[in-house]
């Protein structure tokens, strides 16, 4: 099994929230991010890690909140900015760790949609409508939005998170607050999708996270990362059914040709998945930002 950046044993009596991919540590005001080597498919973490996975969508992070002109938490890549414990073992940090601000977080998933695709084509195919959006009748699967859509979704602690109406979202956190959200989601998509079609890659959606520190909106979490987006290969692209993708696609169609139920523990990898998945995430790092991969 490939091994993640998991140091429990090495920051004792910090709190830590894991998710399917981050582990996150509090030291006060601000939060250490380690983004671990874990994959996760159909709301299961695999057995199986991706080397360096961590490394590569923490330095794609970077790249966005550097590129992005909107108020961001990162703080520094650099984990030794804090204080932490005697013995933490810092090598498994290097490269994966982000230092951020800690805010109040919005619990809602601020999703924007430029092609239909994902759990938004399944929900056209049933109502002719995306969160409540509606759209014409004669959509084909991938098809690029006559515009972007802001599609918000809750935020859920296991399983999927569960698409809501806008007006859903204003009922959670406010209408004011929503519609900030809202605005802000759009112009950063608008931004990214531009700058990465420059590069040959198209984002068909991708998901914000927002968290509010003394009075200011902050945009937080990863982003526009595979894990959080859609990116597909613009030279590739052809609507009406799915795309090739710069994602875990690869690891999700070997899954789906195992027989495995989806309701009991997922299998180990086969190490010629585990190198394909690296290989396309390291290709999607290098595309947007111009630069070879590495950590050191």
């Amino acid at each position: 099994m490939t091994r993640t950046a998991l140091i429990e044993s090495s920051l004792p009596g910090i709190p830590v929230r894991r998710g399917k991919v981050r582990d996150v540590y509090d030291f006060g005001d601000r939060l250490l991010i380690v983004a671990t080597d874990r994959i996760s498919a159909f709301d299961w973490v695999l057995p199986t890690g991706i080397p360096d996975k961590g490394r590569i969508l923490t330095q794609m992070s970077q790249v966005w909140f550097e590129m992005i002109d909107f108020p961001h938490h990162l703080l520094s890549m650099n984990p030794d900015d804090l204080p932490l414990p005697a013995g933490t073992d810092r090598e498994s940090l290097e490269g994966r760790s982000m230092v951020v601000r800690k805010t109040k977080v919005f619990p809602v998933e601020c999703v924007v949609r430029g092609y239909l695709s994902g759990s938004g084509w399944k929900e056209y195919q049933k109502t002719g409508a995306v969160c409540g959006i509606r759209l014409t009748a004669d959509m084909v699967e991938s098809d690029k939005l006559p515009g972007p859509i802001f599609t918000p979704a809750t935020k859920e602690e296991s399983g999927h998170d569960i698409n809501i109406s806008f007006e859903q979202m204003c009922e959670i956190i406010g209408a004011e607050a929503a519609d900030q959200l809202r605005r802000r989601s759009l112009t950063i998509y608008l931004h990214a999708s531009a700058a990465a079609r420059e590069k040959g890659i198209l984002i068909a959606d991708t998901k914000f996270e927002f968290g509010e520190c003394a009075g200011e909106i902050l945009l937080i979490d990863e982003v526009l990362t595979p894990d959080s987006s859609r990116f597909w290969p613009a030279d590739e692209y052809e609507p009406g059914g799915p795309q090739p993708s710069f994602d875990k696609q690869f690891v999700r169609d070997w899954l789906e040709t195992t027989g495995w139920d989806k309701n009991s523990p997922p299998p180990e990898l086969p190490a010629e998945v585990v190198a394909k998945t690296r290989e396309k995430y390291i290709e999607a790092y290098e595309q947007l930002s111009g630069k070879p991969f590495a950590w050191r």
